[in-house]
């Protein structure tokens, strides 16, 4: 099969030929119909990410046709239309007991610790475990952009952020998870300010929803921005960039009692970002991570997305061929532009 293939750290990807994968006997064969790409890959074609072995395929969120099943797979057979989590979880640990596979002590993940989706082919074990149904009329590229940010944003926003009808919502970063978010608050009723450096992500995200925007190159002071529109802060405040400032923003921001998400990667030399711990104690403030969304409960996602609450498709950027995805990959060194940038020809 061809694949995108890079064999250290930092250096141009190339298109490859290399075997195709074969199932293990809990597991699937996919064919990539679809596969976005996103910033995780970046950091992990960086070497930002331990468990990357070279060489490598990055790509982790995807869609496509299930190909051939291992012999103790018993919910799939080919021909089935797929997508997975980018966590992928054993099943089987406490944590896969408690329904909590997004934390799995034994987590395996597409394109970081096993070869990706940036491929014709690949390989899912557990798949009784991790693989979600596509909607028939659900296209592949939707359902690819699915796989990280968007079901990234609607856990931190239904789920750890537990947002609720008329509170304000301050999204931090309008890439692609901070765009999902705007929707999806905007969907569950919330008031919503996006913040980003650029006019442009800004007015999409009035489009997806948001009630106010600050644009944080032209604002001296986005805590007290966010203060003043909210007359005292934000009740759900998310970073969906990843860096220092972003973070402590989003947490400053907050009112009283008001909870912040991290979903940003904190990576490299912004691991230990410092954080306003005298505030949070005297506020009482809540601080969660979220950490992708395990297969069931895309139930309840793609419940909305039927409904028309949701509209994933707006998000899609540009769509290209696998042998434009290496310099793609290449160019998220200067941040990502508008929508979800999807592969779909192989």
């Amino acid at each position: 099969m061809k694949a995108v293939m890079f064999e250290r750290f930092g250096e141009a990807p190339e298109i490859r030929t290399v075997p195709d994968p074969t199932p293990s006997a809990e597991g699937v064969v996919i064919k990539v119909e679809a596969t976005g790409f996103c910033r995780s890959d970046w950091h992990g074609w960086m070497g930002h990410d331990p468990d990357i072995r070279l060489p490598h395929v990055p790509g982790h969120e995807l869609a496509g046709i299930v190909v051939a099943a291992g012999k103790q797979v018993t919910r799939w057979r080919p021909g089935q239309r797929v997508t997975v989590p980018f966590v992928a979880a054993c099943g089987r640990c406490v944590e896969c007991a408690s329904g909590n596979h997004q934390v799995c002590e034994h987590q395996f993940q597409p394109g970081f610790t096993a070869w990706g989706s940036f491929a014709e082919y690949v390989a899912i074990d557990f798949a009784d475990t991790n693989l979600v149904a596509l909607p028939e009329d659900m296209d592949f590229a939707t359902a690819a952009s699915l796989g990280c940010r968007f079901v990234t944003s609607f856990r931190a926003i239904v789920d750890q952020g537990r947002v609720t009808p008329g509170e304000w919502v301050a999204v931090h970063g309008c890439g692609g998870v901070g765009l999902s978010a705007v929707m999806i608050a905007s969907a569950m009723g919330a008031n919503v300010i996006a913040i980003d450096l650029t006019e442009e992500k800004l007015n999409f995200a009035k489009q997806l929803g948001a009630v106010a925007t600050i644009n944080a190159s032209t604002t001296p002071n986005v805590v007290k921005a966010v203060k003043q529109i909210t007359n005292g802060g934000a009740h759900m405040s998310m970073d969906a960039l990843g860096h220092p400032a972003t973070c402590n923003n989003s947490i400053s921001n907050l009112r009283r009692r008001g909870r912040h998400v991290q979903v940003g990667l904190m990576l490299g030399e912004h691991t230990s970002a410092a954080i306003p711990m005298a505030k949070v104690i005297a506020y009482e403030l809540e601080i969660r991570g979220s950490h992708g969304m395990q297969a069931f409960r895309y139930r309840a996602m793609l419940d909305m997305i039927r409904a028309g609450r949701l509209q994933p498709e707006r998000l899609i950027g540009k769509r290209i061929g696998l042998e434009d995805a290496p310099a793609a990959l290449m160019a998220m060194s200067d941040f990502e532009g508008i929508g979800i940038g999807v592969v779909t020809r192989f």
